[in-house]
C-alpha cells in the first residue's frame, strides 16, 4: 500500500483517546461535564479558522448558547468557507465520492471523507482528520463493542485484537457502493489491520436476498451489524431455514428499533441485541448498555434537545429537534447543528454504572414494501434503505416520498412541477423497476405525482418510504 493510499490512522492519538474514553465511561457526572465544557472552548477557538464561523462570531468568541443554530443547507452552500483547511474544496470532494472504489481511502493523504444520505433534504460531505477518527475509534472500541464473550480472549498486552474487533467475524449489511459513514469507517479499519480484513466483510442489501443469504451462510459471522428492517428480513430468512448463521450479537442502528423487532431478532438468532445512535455528523453519538439504555457520549458530543424555536426542553419531554456540537472535529466545525432528530433526555445515572446521559431517540421508521415475486405465491421485500439508495444514486433525487398503493404500484411524490421534475420521475421509474426486477419481483408500476409537499415523520426527518393503508 502506497503512502498516498495508507488509511488515516495515528496510533498515538488512538492510544490517548482510548485511555481518555475508558476513564470517562464511569467517571462522575461533574467530571464528564468539565471535560465537555473544556472541549467546547477549544472547539470555539479552533472554529476561528473557519471564515464562516468567524463571521458568526463577529470578532469575539461568544458563549456557545448565544451562537445561532445552523442547518446543513447553509453550511453546504458555503462549504469552502466552512472548513478550516483551505485545501478542502467541495467540487473536488464531490468528484472523489463519486468513485465508490475509493471508499475508505484518504483524501490529501490525511483526511477521511464520507457522504450522508438525503434524509434531511440535501446530502452532506463530512471530513475528519486522524485526531477525530481516533476519538471515534476509541468510542466504538470501548463503548459500542459487542458484549464480552463467555470465554475471554488470551491476554493481549496492546489491546489490538479487542480494540479493532478482530476477535469476531464481523458482517456489515448495508448499502455498499457509496462513501457512506458506516462503509467508509468499516473499510478503513480493514485497511488498517490485516486481522480485521480477514475476519470482517461488508454485504450489500441492494442485491437479491437469496444471494445475500448465500454469502452470509458462507461467511458465518459471529457479529452482525445492520439496520432493523434488514435484520427483520434476515430473521424471516432464518425462520424459513434458508439463512443458517448463529451470530452471538446483532448490532443495529440507522432506524428506529422497535421492541417487537428487537425481541424477534434476539429469539430467531439466539443472539444479544445492541442498538446505537449515530449520524454522518458524529458517527458514535450514543451506545446501548447491558440494561438497554442509550447513553450519549457526552464527553465528545454535546446534544441540546430544543423546541421549534430552538429553546431548551426539559428532561422527560420529547424535543422538536436536537442541536449537535461535535467536540472532536476541528477541520469542519459543527456547532449547534440542527440535526432534525427528536429525542427525550432522561438525565444521568444508570444501573450499569455509567453517568453518561441517557436518551430515547425517534429516528427513521420507514416501511418495508412487499410486492409479488415471480415465483408464484411468494413476495419480495424491498427495504427502505435500498429504495432510498436507488432513488438517490440512480434517480438523482433527495427530497421525495415513495408510497405503495396496492400490491405492485408505487407512487413517487416530488416537490417540483417543472420539466426537470418530470424527467426525474422517468429516471426514477426506470431505476425502481430495474431494481425490483433484480430482486425477483414481478413487474411493478411506478407513478409520479409532482408539486407535492414531502411529509415529516415523528422523528422530524422526511418520511420517505411509506405504505398506504390499503397496501
Amino acid at each position: 500500500m502506497t503512502a498516498a493510499h495508507a488509511p488515516v490512522f495515528d496510533a498515538l492519538h488512538l492510544q490517548s483517546a482510548a485511555q481518555d474514553v475508558l476513564l470517562a465511561t464511569h467517571a462522575p457526572a461533574w467530571l464528564i461535564r468539565q471535560r465537555q465544557q473544556a472541549r467546547v472552548q477549544q472547539l470555539l477557538q479552533a472554529a476561528r479558522g473557519s471564515a464562516l464561523y468567524r463571521e458568526r462570531m463577529d470578532g469575539d468568541t461568544p458563549a456557545l448558547e448565544r451562537m445561532a443554530p445552523v442547518r446543513r443547507a447553509e453550511l453546504m452552500a458555503r462549504f469552502d468557507d466552512w472548513v478550516t483547511d483551505p485545501l478542502l474544496r467541495l467540487g473536488e470532494l464531490r468528484a472523489f465520492t463519486l468513485d465508490a472504489s475509493r471508499a475508505g481511502q484518504p483524501w490529501l493523504g490525511r483526511y477521511v471523507v464520507w457522504e450522508s444520505s438525503g434524509t434531511s433534504g440535501m446530502p452532506g460531505i463530512f471530513v475528519q482528520d486522524a485526531r477525530a477518527m481516533a476519538v471515534y475509534d476509541a468510542i466504538e472500541a470501548t463503548r459500542h463493542r459487542p458484549p464480552a464473550r463467555a470465554t475471554p480472549l488470551p491476554f493481549d498486552p496492546f489491546g489490538a485484537l479487542q480494540l479493532l474487533g478482530a476477535a469476531d467475524r464481523h458482517a456489515l449489511v448495508t448499502a455498499t457502493g457509496g462513501h457512506f459513514a458506516s462503509v467508509v469507517s468499516f473499510e478503513r479499519l480493514r485497511a488498517i489491520n490485516p486481522w480485521v480484513a480477514a475476519s470482517s466483510r461488508s454485504f450489500c442489501v441492494m442485491q437479491p436476498v437469496d444471494e445475500l443469504v448465500a454469502q452470509l451462510n458462507h461467511f458465518q459471522p459471529t457479529v452482525l451489524a445492520t439496520y432493523p428492517t434488514a435484520a427483520a428480513l434476515l430473521a424471516d430468512e432464518a425462520e424459513a431455514g434458508r439463512l443458517r448463521i448463529r451470530p452471538r450479537c446483532v448490532m443495529m442502528g440507522g432506524e428506529t428499533l422497535s421492541h417487537a423487532v428487537r425481541e424477534r431478532v434476539a429469539r430467531v438468532f439466539g443472539a444479544s441485541v445492541r442498538a446505537s445512535y449515530g449520524t454522518s455528523e458524529f458517527l458514535p453519538i450514543a451506545w446501548e448498555c447491558a440494561h438497554g439504555h442509550l447513553h450519549v457520549n457526552a464527553d465528545w458530543v454535546l446534544l441540546e434537545p430544543v423546541d421549534d424555536c430552538h429553546q431548551p426542553v426539559p428532561a422527560g419531554e420529547r424535543s422538536h429537534t436536537v442541536l449537535l456540537t461535535n467536540l472532536a472535529n476541528r477541520v469542519q466545525p459543527l456547532i449547534r447543528y440542527d440535526l432534525g432528530d427528536r429525542i427525550t433526555w432522561h438525565g444521568e445515572g444508570c444501573a450499569c454504572g455509567s453517568h453518561l446521559p441517557v436518551i430515547e431517540v425517534e429516528g427513521r421508521s420507514d416501511d418495508v414494501m412487499r410486492v409479488p415475486a415471480r415465483r408464484a405465491g411468494e413476495q419480495v421485500s424491498l427495504l427502505p434503505l435500498a429504495l432510498c439508495t436507488v432513488l438517490e444514486e440512480e434517480g438523482g433525487v433527495f427530497d421525495f416520498q415513495l408510497r405503495q398503493q396496492g400490491p405492485n404500484t408505487l407512487v413517487l411524490r416530488l416537490p417540483g412541477s417543472d420539466a426537470a421534475a418530470a424527467a426525474a420521475v422517468e429516471r426514477c421509474r426506470l431505476a425502481l423497476q430495474d431494481f425490483a426486477q433484480r430482486q425477483g419481483a414481478e413487474p411493478i408500476r411506478v407513478l409520479g405525482e409532482l408539486g407535492c409537499a414531502v411529509p415529516r415523520g415523528r422523528s422530524g426527518k422526511a418520511c420517505r418510504v411509506a405504505l398506504d393503508a390499503a397496501a
